[in-house]
């Protein structure tokens, strides 16, 4: 690749540009000018294929946020392997579908573990004011059990509890999206965690 090649900012990159690219080439002559460090064709391999790209991502990430940061780090990595193209064994959108599936992918499951420890780390936590135990029991959940445990609550608790700790978001905001008074939501997210609790085995 040619000198500064690995220096290329992707931030800087116009975002899902909708300008047709210019010029007859093939996505697979735009991989092989890539591959030597050609910034004019990267953007115009990047016009040419980043909506559909980014489609395929938005369709596994679903979050909008996300399957835009996963976008751009699938360009980065076409960026960086350029040169591993092998024309032979495929086509240039192809391999580069292959790319985007692999990190949407990844994405999903990075972010599912990192819902499911913040579940688990609330369910041990949480104290409601007349029972401590939570303190106490080390809780070893795996996904499925998470999700068998919830479904044995009331909606209305179960949607708190998933924008709490699966959403991120604080007791004040989960009442805003819900259109309900605060204490509300502090009581069925309490009565929720207690029959999580019951669920999971925290005697």
């Amino acid at each position: 690749m040619a000198d500064g090649h690995e220096n290329l900012d992707p931030m800087r990159l116009p975002w899902l540009r909708s300008v047709e690219p210019t010029g007859p080439a093939t996505h697979q002559e735009l991989i092989r000018r890539v591959a030597l460090g050609d910034e004019a064709a990267f953007e115009a391999l990047y016009d040419a294929v980043a909506p559909t790209i980014f489609g395929l991502v938005r369709r596994v990430v679903r979050d909008p946020a996300q399957s835009e940061e996963v976008t751009q780090e699938v360009f980065v990595e076409v960026w960086q392997q350029a040169g591993r193209f092998d024309a032979d064994r495929g086509k240039a959108l192809s391999w580069i579908l292959v790319i985007a599936h692999r990190r949407a992918v990844d994405r999903v499951r990075a972010s599912q573990a990192s819902a499911d420890r913040d579940l688990r780390q609330g369910v041990k936590e949480y104290q409601a004011s007349y029972d401590d135990v939570a303190d106490t029991v080390e809780l070893r959940l795996e996904s499925e059990r998470v999700a068998k445990a919830l479904d044995t609550l009331t909606d209305n608790q179960r949607e708190a509890i998933k924008l709490a700790y699966y959403g991120g978001h604080t007791h004040r905001e989960v009442a805003t999206m819900l259109h309900i008074p605060v204490g509300t939501v502090k009581t069925r997210i309490r009565d929720g965690m207690i029959r999580l609790r019951d669920k999971l085995g925290v005697a």
